[in-house]
C-alpha cells in the first residue's frame, strides 16, 4: 500500500486554493477555487490508477490545496488522505444546505455539487476540522470491526428469512428451538428438512441429534421430543413443502458459511486487539469483555486530539442530545446525525456496563423509575461512560473502579448516595 505522504499545509493560514470534490463509485468531480472564490480549474476523473495519477498531477499546480468531500471514509478519502491532501469532510445534510444556497431553485450536478463544497470550504472551513489518518493498526481494525458487524446484520437478515420460510410448512421446527441464532438449529433444519422426513426419522435419531448437539436437558427435552412426535400434523401443501422446504436448506448453508466466515473475523480481531498498544486500557472496561472492547478501540480511536474536548466525542457517540431553542420553546430530541456505528458500539457496552457495574445499574434504573424508556436510560448511561472514556484516552490510563468511587465521593454523586442507601426494612 502507498505511503501517507505528509500534510501539505500546517495552518489555515497557507491555504490559498480549495477544492470541492465530488465522488462517485467509478468517477469523481473535482472543481478548485481560489482565496477570491473564481473557479480556477474542473476536471473530471475515472476511479481508477490512471485517473488519480492524473488526478494527482493535474493539481500539482496547487501546493497549498485543501479538499472537501461529503463522507469521512470510503476509498476516496483513503487515496486523498495517502497523497498528503488536506481532508475536510462534509456531512450529507450540510452539503445538501451549501448546494441550495448556490441554487435554490433545485438544480443539481456533480459539477455543482464540487462547486459548492470548495466554496464552502473557502468561506466557512477555518471552523472545521481536517481528518487525520489513523495509526494502520487502528485503522485496521476499524474495517475489520465495521464489516464484522455487517456480516453479524446478514446473518440476521437469512435467519428472518429462515423463520419465515419454516413458519410457512414446518411451525414445529419454530416450536421446538427459540435462538434461531445457533448453528445447532440450523443443522436441524439440514438433518430433518422436512416435517415427514422428521416424523420418519423416529425417536432413536431425534436423540442423537440432541445428544450431538449437547441439547440433551431434563427440562426440556420430553417436550422437544413431543414436538418432533407431532410435526407432521401441520399440513401444508405439497408445493409449498418442497419449494419452502429448498429455500430453508438453502439459507441454512449460508448461514453455516458466514457463521464460519464470522468466527475468521472474530479471531482476526483479537490478534490485532492483543497487538494494539491501548488494548489493556480499552480492555479494562468493565462489560466490553473480548467482543465489545476491540469495537470500542476501533470507534472511538486511540487519540484524544482528535476530538478535543468530551462534548464533541459525546455527540459522535450520540448519546449527547440536540438542543433547540425559539422564543419561550426549549427542548431537547434524540441527536440522529452521528456515527452509526460508534453509537451501536455505545449501546451494547452501556448495557453491558450496568451489569457488570453496581453504580451502573444503579444510574440506570434511576433513569428507568423516573419513566425513561430502556433505550433512553442507556443513552443517558453512555453519556456518563463517554465522560470516562475521554478522560481515559486523554491520560492513556485503564479504567480504575476505586478512583471512580472516590471522584464520586468527592463531587457528592446521587449515584453513590443511592448505591450506599440502605434497603428498607420489611415487616
Amino acid at each position: 500500500m502507498q505511503q501517507p505522504k505528509a500534510i501539505r499545509m500546517t495552518s489555515w493560514q497557507e491555504l490559498v486554493h480549495f477544492g470541492g470534490f465530488d465522488w462517485a463509485k467509478d468517477h469523481h468531480w473535482v472543481v478548485i477555487v481560489n482565496s477570491q472564490g473564481q473557479i480556477v480549474a474542473e476536471l473530471e476523473f475515472e476511479h481508477s490508477a490512471e485517473g488519480w495519477k492524473s488526478f494527482e498531477e493535474k493539481t500539482a499546480a496547487w501546493p497549498h490545496l485543501a479538499m472537501t468531500i461529503e463522507t469521512s471514509h470510503g476509498a476516496a478519502v483513503d487515496q486523498l488522505l495517502q497523497r498528503g491532501y488536506r481532508v475536510y469532510p462534509v456531512h450529507p445534510v450540510a452539503a445538501q444546505r451549501y448546494r441550495q444556497r448556490k441554487a435554490p431553485t433545485g438544480t443539481k450536478t456533480d459539477h455543482l455539487d464540487a462547486w459548492a463544497l470548495a466554496d464552502a470550504l473557502r468561506m466557512d472551513g477555518q471552523g472545521w476540522k481536517a481528518l487525520t489518518p489513523a495509526d494502520p493498526l487502528t485503522e485496521q481494525l476499524r474495517l475489520l470491526c465495521r464489516d464484522e458487524v455487517s456480516l453479524i446484520e446478514q446473518r440476521t437478515a437469512l435467519v428472518n428469512q429462515l423463520q419465515q420460510a419454516l413458519s410457512e410448512y414446518n411451525p414445529a421446527a419454530l416450536e421446538a428451538f427459540d435462538d434461531w441464532t445457533q448453528r445447532y438449529s440450523w443443522e436441524f433444519v439440514l438433518a430433518f428438512p422436512t416435517p415427514k422426513r422428521l416424523v420418519e426419522a423416529g425417536q432413536r435419531r431425534w436423540e442423537k441429534f440432541l445428544h450431538t448437539h449437547r441439547l440433551w436437558r431434563p427440562e426440556t427435552v420430553e417436550k422437544r421430543l413431543a414436538i418432533f412426535a407431532r410435526a407432521d400434523e401441520f399440513k401444508a401443501s405439497e408445493p409449498i413443502v418442497q419449494a419452502k422446504s429448498h429455500l430453508a436448506v438453502a439459507i441454512c448453508k449460508l448461514l453455516c458459511t458466514l457463521d464460519q466466515q464470522l468466527k475468521v473475523y472474530r479471531k482476526q480481531i483479537e490478534q490485532l486487539f492483543n497487538q494494539h498498544p491501548q488494548h489493556e486500557l480499552f480492555g479494562s472496561l468493565p462489560g466490553a469483555k473480548k467482543v465489545l472492547a476491540p469495537r470500542l478501540l476501533a470507534a472511538v480511536g486511540n487519540d484524544a486530539q482528535r476530538y478535543g474536548t468530551q462534548e464533541v466525542l459525546q455527540a459522535f457517540a450520540g448519546t449527547a442530545p440536540v438542543s433547540y431553542q425559539s422564543g419561550n420553546i426549549n427542548k431537547v430530541r434524540v441527536r440522529w446525525c452521528c456515527d452509526k456505528f460508534l453509537r451501536h458500539t455505545i449501546h451494547l457496552w452501556a448495557d453491558c456496563f450496568r451489569r457488570a457495574s453496581a453504580w451502573g445499574q444503579t444510574y440506570y434504573q434511576q433513569k428507568r423509575d423516573r419513566g425513561m424508556s430502556h433505550a433512553c436510560a442507556l443513552r443517558c448511561l453512555g453519556q456518563r461512560l463517554m465522560k470516562i472514556l475521554f478522560r481515559m484516552i486523554s491520560n492513556r490510563t485503564p479504567y480504575n473502579a476505586e478512583l471512580h468511587a472516590r471522584n464520586q465521593q468527592k463531587h457528592g454523586s446521587w449515584v453513590l448516595a443511592l448505591l450506599n442507601k440502605p434497603a428498607p426494612q420489611t415487616v
